[in-house]
């Protein structure tokens, strides 16, 4: 597998944790859903592609196994190497501090109303 694996259960908008039926209703409804035939919408092949693709690993037993270990492994080597996974908590944060004071907006053509 890649170094960078694409997240399957992202892909058909289930947890980690979804049964095998879960995973299958829920690619069953992205198909009608991006389908040309069926879906309001147009069908755009490289997102029809990468459903069915999340859907030919996660059904098995054995290849969803197998993904599960390698983003894993994946998502630990990239932890290890300082790499951003993905997580927002895991994003380095840098405080800046801008030099000028915040700017006080004025009404422009006159001084009475609502905003003075």
């Amino acid at each position: 597998m890649s170094s960078t694996l694409p997240d399957h259960y992202a892909v058909l908008h289930v947890p980690r944790s979804a049964t095998q039926q879960e995973i299958a209703r829920a690619y069953r409804f992205l198909m009608r859903t991006h389908h040309p035939d069926l879906g309001s919408g147009e069908a755009v092949p490289a997102e029809l592609q990468r459903i069915m693709q999340a859907f030919f690993v996660l059904r098995d037993p054995e290849r969803r196994r197998a993904y599960d270990q390698e983003s894993a492994r994946s998502a630990a080597d990239a932890h290890a190497a300082g790499r951003n996974t993905g997580d927002p908590r895991n994003v380095p944060v840098r405080l800046v501090r801008h030099p000028d004071p915040p700017l006080r907006v004025t009404p422009v053509r006159s001084e009475s109303g609502p905003w003075a």
